[in-house]
């Protein structure tokens, strides 16, 4: 047998994406993508389906098998800083334009080639572990009258096939199926005969991350792979590049039209004499170290300390780096855009407040509560059908509130034993100290565990029934006859329930105050008390009833049963027959919850507000509660004011209160996300303008993808760095959309955190990891680089006047052994221990915020700094150079070794001089750098210029060894000393902002 059942399909979201993810290719709909007719599910027949859906496999990998190398290596080659060394290691296989030994040029070259590679390989096997461990979940497939079928599948679902887990025994497991939809299914669409027709909604559909309360889950599968909304509504976030790596591949780029330029000087020097054209090409080859290959493979090796670092400090644990080619990017930030609940709050709910219009109960009149629910369930009152309408007492009020906001959620009480849920004894015994409340939303939980604090306690709920104990004990049952979700449109929820004592039928509805105010009766106090409430920071929910006679539930009940069968337009036909209903109200009562702030939630905004970073809160809460919120996070400082735009619907209004904000200094601004969208839409410039000048600026009632949009403006207006905190899925295209994401792990999941480039567990370590690790890690890329291009200047610089001296010739002066040695053995482990040094400690650092803002201003890597390494690197090669020709004596030693020497001494002298704070790594790498050298020297004279005989002798080694120290000290001392004064002398004169703090 098999039941087909037809479903409302899901429309396609237009994206702004170059990718197409609606299907397998753009010219066809094999997988379903784009097509937007019913479809027919057949329970248990898969291969009945009359089209082909989407494979329900998670892949997040970018290559497989086949495409991993040539897709490595078109990523790498694809840049102009590799295909320029990938041409010239090229021009070697010609005779003509070869300057010497091949593996002077494709050993490097390939080195850098297998350190991407490595580390693309690892990023891809620990991606394909996570998929791997999602895809391999093990599920049980049942026939269509609901039998096992052997084996069980794995994660590969297809559309129609009925599936149960059998592992969702624990109330804190989900499931796993990320990728589908699944719709429960009843007996009666399993083991019905003849087949029946039932209306599957969106309280039948289990989503990803889905908490079972108890017991298995029993569905069939609709949606797959690319089809489900989440999948099509989120756009592919955008290939990341670092501000540091764009000016590093700027600086790279005047390297090479310097490069370009001393090539065709040393060509216009000969006259441009003979076949010119090739000596060009050889003095590009030649000078070729002008541009350092090794720049790339420092600097993302670099960059993979300071991930390991950040993620192994102590200090904030749980930090996850999931982007670690920038993380120098942390310390540029100019602006910090943060959610609020769940990410500047705790997203943990406390009841605070029972407002009834006339009488409102704080939390220090509960008691005053208890005793009323108490006296509603002691005392008996004759029922009276026909008796007529008096004024309700305070208790009877409170009675009918407490009861209201008990009935109206989608709250489940499950029962733990020994961790084991155990059904038999929730349905039996309802023990408190077992019972656990589980619900989409904290501020649901909060106000369920509230009416059982006051006496009226949630013990047991399923999909057709609800169970209520009273003070005295006694078990209040309700039969659930309809159950309106809560939706992002709707604002509010709704429950209509039967009262199995009374055969009373009542609607209960609660939801915000701005869509709330037009379905209760007239009132004269709804709108201020809820102001009011706000103000004092708490979340604001209207509870409303509506007594139902039988009669006018059962043609309510004809209609939404006819409306949700629909299958075009069924949305808009249930909303309708729901609105029907929800028409003069009354008005019970407001409920006040309070989301606490995150544990030093205020001192980490004000290390930021004094690091120079403006923070931006985009909540969707009401305008009072973000408000009420920023003040008590001092996100607004107590001397500052704040501007309340006011709302405004047309381009002059907006004209007004932009001139209003204007005429006002230091003064923060709030704004709700309609206001923001007019302004945008008419004067988006001088918004912007006048936003940036603020403060802090607040956003209200703000959607995600205005989030997004606002990120994406402060990026395009002020051209400086962005990041966006958040904890929740409604933030995770602000964090895609900003130059860092950051990611809270908290109560709504791990969605922001895999999204995010950074992961942390507490909003508090996002001070540290600024103002330490990003700081710390911006200044030694800088100091990393501008090592990396000295180093290979200061050999370029030998080279040209080795040239100029010998009527420019493109004469090689180094070998490709010693040119090799240089860059790796002799000098990459100094250099790269640079990535260890460090200005100031850490506690100095967070102690004085006021040294992260001389960062944003870009000094330690600019086109100063730039020049002035030019002009040592020009200095100390020449020095070095001229130097070994002035002292040349062709008897001792050859001009090549002095040279040579000269210079590896020079360059651990000078990252000797640079060091702030020295790490024992770093002595290491010193000493082991010279004892290399010494070693060669003794091993491979023949590489570095001595004579076998020079080494052997015993008299003319020890002479020859006197006359080459004694150069070599001359050359390095002339090289290094007036560096070493000039630098003393500025730290004398003009000594840094850290200074006084590391004295």
């Amino acid at each position: 047998m098999t039941d087909n059942i037809q479903l409302q399909p899901v429309r396609h979201k237009k994206r702004h994406d170059s990718k197409r993810r609606d299907g397998c290719c753009p010219w066809s709909r094999c997988c379903g993508g784009g097509d937007f007719r019913p479809r027919t599910v057949w329970l248990g027949h898969p291969e009945k389906r009359e089209q082909r859906y989407p494979r329900n496999v998670i892949n997040n990998q970018k290559y497989n098998f086949f495409t991993f190398l040539p897709g490595v290596l078109f990523n790498q080659f694809k840049y102009f800083f590799n295909l320029y060394f990938l041409l010239l290691a090229c021009s070697q296989f010609v005779n003509e334009l070869r300057l010497g030994a091949l593996y002077t040029y494709w050993v490097p070259l390939g080195f850098v080639l297998i350190i991407t590679i490595v580390r693309e390989a690892v990023e891809e096997m620990r991606c394909f572990l996570r998929d791997k461990e999602v895809n391999s979940q093990i599920y049980s497939k049942l026939s269509t009258r609901g039998e096992p079928l052997f084996p069980p599948i794995k994660h590969f679902f297809f559309v129609g096939i009925i599936v149960e887990n059998r592992t969702l025994t624990s109330i804190t497991s989900s499931v796993p199926s990320l990728e589908c939809v699944i719709l429960v299914l009843t007996k009666p669409s399993l083991y019905g005969d003849p087949p029946v027709n039932e209306s599957l909604s969106i309280e039948n559909t289990l989503w990803a991350s889905t908490v079972i309360a108890s017991g298995t889950v029993v569905g069939v599968v609709i949606y797959t792979g690319k089809e489900l909304r989440s999948v099509m509504n989120t756009s592919n976030p955008r290939h990341k590049i670092g501000l540091f790596d764009l000016e590093v591949n700027c600086l790279t780029k005047i390297l090479f039209g310097a490069l370009v330029v001393v090539s065709l000087v040393m060509v216009a020097l000969q006259h441009f004499a003979g076949r010119w054209y090739l000596q060009i090409f050889r003095f590009l080859l030649l000078f070729s170290n002008i541009v350092p290959i090794s720049l790339r493979v420092n600097l993302d090796m670099g960059k993979m300390v300071f991930s390991w670092m950040i993620k192994k400090d102590s200090k904030i644990p749980g930090t996850v780096v999931r982007a670690s080619t920038f993380p120098e990017q942390l310390g540029r930030i100019s602006y910090l855009l943060t959610d609020k609940t769940g990410t500047l709050t705790q997203n943990e709910m406390v009841f605070r407040r029972l407002h009834l219009g006339t009488v409102a109960y704080g939390m220090d009149s509960m008691d005053e509560v208890q005793s009323h629910v108490f006296s509603a369930y002691t005392q008996v009152f004759p029922r009276i059908p026909c008796a007529p309408k008096v004024r309700k007492t305070i208790s009877s009020r409170v009675h009918e509130a407490v009861k209201a906001i008990a009935l109206v959620h989608n709250v489940t009480p499950v029962y733990e034993s020994n961790g084991v849920t155990d059904q038999a004894e929730a349905e039996m015994h309802y023990e408190d100290t077992c019972r656990v409340y589980q619900a989409s939303s904290p501020d649901e939980v909060s106000l369920v565990q509230w009416t059982e604090s006051v006496g009226l306690t949630l013990v047991g709920r399923d999909q057709s029934s609800m169970q209520l104990r009273t003070p005295s004990g006694q078990i209040l049952n309700f039969t659930i006859l309809q159950i309106f979700p809560f939706t992002y449109e709707s604002k509010r929820m709704g429950i209509i329930v039967r009262d199995e004592s009374t055969g009373e039928i009542t609607f209960y509805m609660k939801g915000a105050d701005v869509m709330m105010a037009g379905i209760v009766q007239y009132n004269d106090w709804l709108e201020e008390e809820c102001g009011n409430m706000a103000r004092e920071g708490l979340r604001v929910l209207v509870v409303a009833k509506k007594s139902l006679t039988e009669e006018q539930y059962q043609d309510f009940e004809a209609r939404y049963v006819q409306a949700k069968l629909s299958v075009h337009d069924r949305s808009l036909k249930v909303a309708t027959v729901i609105e029907s209903l929800e028409m003069e109200m009354e008005l019970l009562c407001l409920t006040g919850v309070e989301d606490q702030l995150q544990a030093d939630v205020r001192p980490t905004l004000e290390i930021l507000r004094n690091a120079g970073i403006k923070v931006w809160m985009l909540t969707g809460d009401k305008l009072e509660t973000a408000t009420c919120t920023a003040k008590n996070a001092h996100l607004v400082t107590r001397n500052q004011d704040i501007h309340v735009f006011r709302p405004v619907t047309t381009r002059s209004e907006a004209h007004l209160e932009l001139n209003a904000f204007r005429r006002k200094h230091d003064c923060a601004l709030v704004i709700s996300g309609d206001s923001l969208e007019v302004c945008l839409k008419y004067y988006e410039y001088e918004f912007m303008e006048l936003a940036c000048q603020s403060p802090a600026v607040v956003c209200c009632r703000c959607a995600p993808t205005q989030k997004a949009q606002i990120v994406r403006l402060l990026q395009e207006r002020t051209g400086k760095l962005t990041c966006a905190v958040g904890d929740g899925g409604n933030d995770v295209s602000m964090i895609q959309e900003a130059d860092c994401g950051v990611g809270v792990e908290g109560k709504e999941g791990k969605q922001a955190s895999l999204a995010a480039d950074f992961s942390i567990t507490q909003f508090k370590h996002l001070g540290r990891l600024l103002m330490v690790h990003g700081r710390n890690s911006y200044k030694r890329s800088a100091a990393l680089s501008q090592f990396v291009i000295h180093r290979s200047l200061c050999i370029s610089t030998m080279q040209a006047v080795f040239s100029s001296v010998f009527y420019f010739a493109s004469v090689p002066l180094y070998q490709g052994f010693l040119i090799i040695g240089y860059s790796t053995i002799y000098t990459m482990f100094p250099v790269f221990s640079l990535v260890l040094d460090k200005d100031v400690k850490s506690e100095v650092a967070m102690l004085y915020p006021e040294l992260y803002k001389d960062l944003l201003k870009g000094r330690p890597l600019s086109f100063k700094t730039f020049l002035i390494w030019v002009l040592i690197s020009i200095y100390q090669g020449s020095i070095i150079m001229y130097g070994a020709l002035l002292l040349f004596e062709s008897e001792f030693v050859h001009i090549v070794a002095i040279s040579f020497t000269s210079l590896i001494l020079t360059e651990l002298l000078m990252v000797a001089l640079t060091v702030q704070t020295w790490h024992w790594l770093m002595i290491v790498a010193e000493l082991l750098s010279l004892a290399c050298y010494i070693a060669s020297l003794v091993f491979l004279h023949e590489f570095i210029g001595m004579g076998r005989y020079e080494i052997l002798t015993v008299y003319v080694y020890f002479i020859a060894t006197l006359s080459f120290v004694w150069k070599v000290t001359a050359i390095t001392l002339v090289s290094c000393l007036p560096l070493y004064i000039l630098k003393y002398l500025r730290r004398r004169f003009s000594p840094p902002s850290y200074s006084k703090l590391t004295s």
